[in-house]
């Protein structure tokens, strides 16, 4: 066993004594340990699981599904245990995150890898020294006070401290230069190697067979299900295969009988060693990450071990397929020069001391700086745990957790969409676009997370024909599921430049253009190009689509021909795996309208659960179909005078859909529905038509006073009218009875659907959080920081929820936060039901980085919006946004 340890970087105690460093890491083979080596074991011919990978991720998932009662489990290594990145991990455990699942992840793996020396009796150099997150500016103490706030709701201990008080947790910072910083106490720093053994070693203990020099070539897929795995020593049978080969992982999701596409990309990781110091570093020194200097510190044996993420990474490995273990890359001190100057300016007593090596690891990055999670879209049984970008030591342990949760149960115990695999479409999957993105992502580790901003790499990759006529006109663009849609338009005039680099957590330059195309939507006619939506058609020969359809979605769909339903499409808990709208176009075909980012998710959903039935059809139409949203109370007579046809509500009534003519273009699906409350009409406009109608539209609405609007006005017309969205406020968690949307339920439509009895348990005990807006009381929207998602929310002093959207409301010419409140026992913790009167008589407070606003907080939109001449019903159904 000793010989096999000697190779790991991270515990050195291993090391014999008169070797180098670097000759350690360099895993020696001698003759004689390998010739005292046991011939492997031989490969069982099947079993329920096979894991591919034995770095901490894989062997997380391994200990965690024994854990969970799957014992029936093989993990292969293609080298050996924790011999990949895993090997040269910084060993830093941070749970210092913006996103709050990354965050929980995080809390999990430091509490799983405190306790587990005591379970396996591996030791794992476990040692909670807490971290300082150092900020050299404002705006950088604005975004670790956001962090700070989701930190201490969370229970874990966290505050902002002064320069001073860095200088005495560290004395060898030099601190002149910051204006605060974030203490985490109980973060720490472990040996990642030994996690790795060590987890492994206790999944074995329960049963987990590990069988490592075992390389994976091709997985074996039949009917669209996972059936077993071949290796370079044999074939297993298997219901189950994970893939968590860190860099190697899309190479190996490509070499299965049909492809996986799993988008991350390697980089080269530099950090650097040094001997002690003359007076060695305390071990329970706290480790330093200093974001605006682009690097991180630790102790390392009374040295350090410094590294960082330099703004021109190097990609590698594009060509395909690397080593089997990874060995120490090239040393590059020229790249890493800019890194090593921020050491020095940081701590400047380093100056004479000596490096031991530079060393430089591939580590893979992930398209949106997540890592990716879950189920195959296209093979059941194919899972994936991947793409850590350089956080793999911090997310192992959750990772692994949620992952195992999600084979065993059908479900994680959170709500993991933000990690996704079906976040991404094939889109993703070009080398080209991989290796241009990461070269963007890995500087963005360290640079400010303002709100809204966007990749600037991999764009116009999809597109709207009416593009280049929008951009013409000013449109400045984002970027949803690689396709781009317009925020705003910049007027003739305004200064462009000033506009793209304005990055701000206080009110941003966008704010009176995006007023001014609310203010048009209210009083006139605006189009919004909306082609990003995700379009299906759903028929059958017969009854098929309805009756599935019916039993797939909570509303009732059996509805009159030319129709539009909103409706959720629930999982057996009752959540929103999707919110959407259908129209029904004839008795035997259905139009379903989903957001954006549903494309991948929703056609996999839909596909594992429809009958497979030659006579039921169902075609992803996204790309056929150009979408224009025509809101104001002057649509209606812009598209009367274009169509020659009456459109008054005796003839167009609300939520309807009709085909029509509009100008020359024949075939047009008309849908009286606009997302936001307001009045107006979709148009979905086949793809070859679309600058043809669009012009026409533009033309007649001169007179009218049309113009053009973008998404940011959208969102705050939906928020100000308490509509929710599936991705933000919407998810798996969160169920209709939840969110007050009761009335898009038919329990008793005469059949069964996904979902119903948990709803209907829901109904008869009540719910345990309710989805609540808040207009912020005390709050200046020019001086004041604003809000933007994810705030905590207080009642009478005391933490019930978090936002989940927000919106600055031009028309109460307030803020409008929106988020759920749930209601936690003072003395036990435990959840209790959710009660109208609770929501009613509570004071409310909005936390935005650590500063409290007084918001009132109301369960109903305010009925002054409703000053439109429809009547309430139609309004309160007259669309829910989905972004």
């Amino acid at each position: 066993a000793a010989a096999m340890f000697l190779r790991l970087l991270s515990d050195v105690r291993w090391r014999p004594a008169a070797s180098r460093w670097s000759g350690a890491a360099r895993c020696p083979r001698s003759t004689s340990a390998a010739s005292e080596a046991p011939p492997p074991a031989p490969l069982p011919g099947q079993a329920r699981v096979v894991v591919c990978g034995g770095g901490v991720v894989g062997a997380s998932v391994a200990y965690h599904l024994a854990k969970l009662g799957w014992r029936d489990v093989v993990l292969l290594e293609q080298g050996r245990l924790a011999a990949g990145t895993t090997r040269f991990c910084a060993g830093i455990v941070s749970t210092a995150r913006h996103v709050s699942i990354e965050l929980k992840m995080a809390d999990y793996s430091n509490k799983l890898y405190q306790q587990l020396e005591q379970e396996t009796g591996v030791q794992t150099g476990y040692m909670k020294t807490g971290s300082i997150s150092l900020a050299q500016t404002q705006d950088r103490l604005i975004s670790l006070k956001r962090i700070a706030s989701s930190l201490n709701v969370m229970g874990i201990p966290c505050e902002i401290i002064t320069p001073k008080q860095v200088a005495q947790l560290h004395p060898l910072i030099n601190i002149h230069d910051l204006v605060g910083a974030m203490y985490v106490p109980e973060d720490a720093l472990v040996s990642s190697a030994n996690v790795s053994l060590a987890l492994a070693t206790a999944a074995s203990r329960n049963g987990v067979q590990i069988h490592e020099r075992t390389s994976v070539s091709h997985v074996l897929i039949q009917k669209g299900r996972v059936t077993g795995v071949e290796t370079d020593r044999g074939k297993i049978q298997c219901q189950y295969f994970v893939n968590c080969a860190g860099q190697w992982a899309y190479e190996l999701g490509h070499s299965g009988d049909e492809p996986v596409s799993i988008p991350l990309h390697a980089c080269e990781h530099f950090y650097l060693l040094t001997h002690p110091l003359k007076e060695p570093l305390a071990s329970s020194i706290p480790t330093i990450v200093d974001p605006d200097g682009r690097i991180y510190i630790r102790n390392w044996q009374g040295g350090i071990l410094s590294g960082g993420f330099e703004k021109n990474p190097k990609p590698l490995f594009t060509e395909g397929r690397n080593q089997l273990e990874i060995q120490n890359l090239q040393e590059d001190w020229d790249h890493f020069e800019p890194l090593l100057s921020s050491l020095l300016r940081r701590m400047p007593d380093l100056e004479a001391l000596q490096i031991m090596q530079l060393v430089n690891c591939p580590e893979s990055f992930t398209p949106d700086m997540r890592c990716i999670m879950g189920e195959s879209p296209t093979v059941r049984g194919y899972f994936v745990l991947a793409g850590m970008n350089s956080a793999g030591i911090s997310y192992g342990g959750g990772a692994g957790k949620y992952l195992a949760e999600w084979m065993v149960n059908g479900y994680p115990s959170e709500n993991v969409w933000p990690l996704d695999l079906k976040r991404f479409g094939t889109l993703q999957s070009s080398r080209t676009f991989l290796r241009h993105r990461v070269m963007e992502v890995m500087p963005l580790m360290c640079d400010l997370k303002v709100p809204r901003w966007d990749f600037q790499t991999g764009r116009q990759l999809r597109t709207s024909p009416l593009y280049d006529r929008l951009d013409a006109q000013g449109a400045r663009w984002m970027e949803k599921h690689g396709f781009e849609r317009v925020k705003y338009f910049v007027p003739p005039g305004k200064d462009l430049l000033d506009l793209d680099q304005s990055k701000t957590f206080y009110k941003p330059d966008w704010f009176d253009i995006v007023g001014s195309e609310v203010k048009c939507c209210k009083e006139a006619v605006c189009v919004i190009d909306m082609s990003s939506f995700t379009k299906f058609e759903i028929s059958s020969t017969g009854d098929q689509a309805l009756e599935s359809l019916q039993y797939l979605f909570s509303n009732d769909l059996d509805v009159p021909v030319g129709h539009v339903v909103h409706t959720g499409m629930l999982n057996e808990k009752g959540g929103y795996e999707n919110d959407c709208s259908i129209a029904r176009l004839s008795k035997r075909s259905f139009f379903m309208i989903s957001p954006t980012d549903q494309q991948v998710h929703c056609w996999a959903w839909l596909k594992n659960r429809l009958p497979n039935d030659s006579n039921l059809t169902m075609e992803d139409v996204t790309w056929k179909y150009t979408a224009l949203n025509l809101i104001g109370p002057r649509a209606v007579d812009v598209l009367s005078e274009l169509s020659y046809a009456p459109i008054t509500p005796e003839h167009f009534p609300s939520l309807f859909c009709k085909e029509m003519s509009v100008g020359y273009a024949n075939g047009i699906r008309v849908m009286s529905i606009t997302h936001t409350g307001e009045p107006g009409f979709m148009l979905y406009i086949p793809i070859e038509y679309a600058l043809h109608v669009y012009n026409e539209v533009m033309n007649m609405g001169q007179k009218y006073g049309i113009r053009n609007a973008g998404y940011y006005a959208l969102r705050s017309l939906r928020i100000e009218k308490f509509f929710a969205f599936w991705g933000q406020d919407l998810d798996a968690f969160t169920t209709p009875m939840e969110c007050g949307r009761e009335f898009q339920v038919k329990l008793d439509k005469g059949m069964q659907f996904v979902g119903q009895e948990a709803l209907l348990e829901q109904k008869q005990n009540g719910v345990y959080k309710r989805f609540t807006m808040f207009i912020l009381e005390d709050h200046d929207t020019d001086m004041d920081l604003w809000p933007w998602w994810g705030e905590p929310i207080f009642r009478n002093g005391r933490y019930v929820g978090k936002t989940t959207s927000s919106a600055y409301s031009y028309t109460l010419e307030r803020h409008v936060c929106l988020g759920f409140v749930h209601h936690f026992d003072e003395k036990t913790g435990e959840e209790l039901v959710v009660t109208t009167d609770f929501i009613n008589q509570g004071e409310y407070e909005i936390d935005i980085a650590g500063q409290r606003f007084q918001a009132k907080a109301k369960l109903y939109p305010f009925s002054s919006l409703f000053t439109q001449r429809r009547r309430k019903d139609e309004v309160e159904l007259s669309g829910y946004q989905r972004e």
